[in-house]
């Protein structure tokens, strides 16, 4: 395969489109880039990390979450992360340096989707 892959931008479903958005703004300082509220969508952005919201189309059954898995963050900081969101949202899971050589949290965001975040121990030592 040739096709060099750029980036990936996961569309989360959300029946509360206004609370989603405040979620991301709020608790984890996403900027609102575009909405279109006649398609029921809009685009969010932190750094490199970009995030589309969508409400479920007749197309779709949507029981609730429509995503199997966790989303996972590459953060340059994670205890500093972990200090500002863990009195802020539901917790998942505390931070722990795991034996994979991950220091690493998860939390619930408004919808219920876990959004783990994550740094190496070794950028950890190297950023002190």
């Amino acid at each position: 395969m040739k096709s060099k892959f750029t980036s990936l931008r996961p569309i989360l479903w959300t029946e509360n489109m206004d609370e989603t958005i405040g979620f991301y703004q709020q608790c984890l300082g996403f900027t609102l880039n575009e909405r279109n509220d006649d398609w029921q969508w809009a685009s969010l952005e932190k750094d490199e990390v970009q995030i589309m919201l969508t409400k479920p189309n007749s197309h779709e059954k949507f029981n609730g979450i429509g995503f199997t898995g966790s989303f996972y963050f590459n953060v340059d900081n994670v205890d500093e992360l972990w200090e500002d969101l863990k009195t802020k949202v539901k917790i998942c899971y505390e931070i722990e340096t795991f034996d994979w050589a991950m220091r690493e949290f998860a939390i619930y965001d408004n919808n219920g989707y876990i959004l783990q975040f994550g740094q190496h121990i070794n950028e950890i030592r190297s950023s002190e």
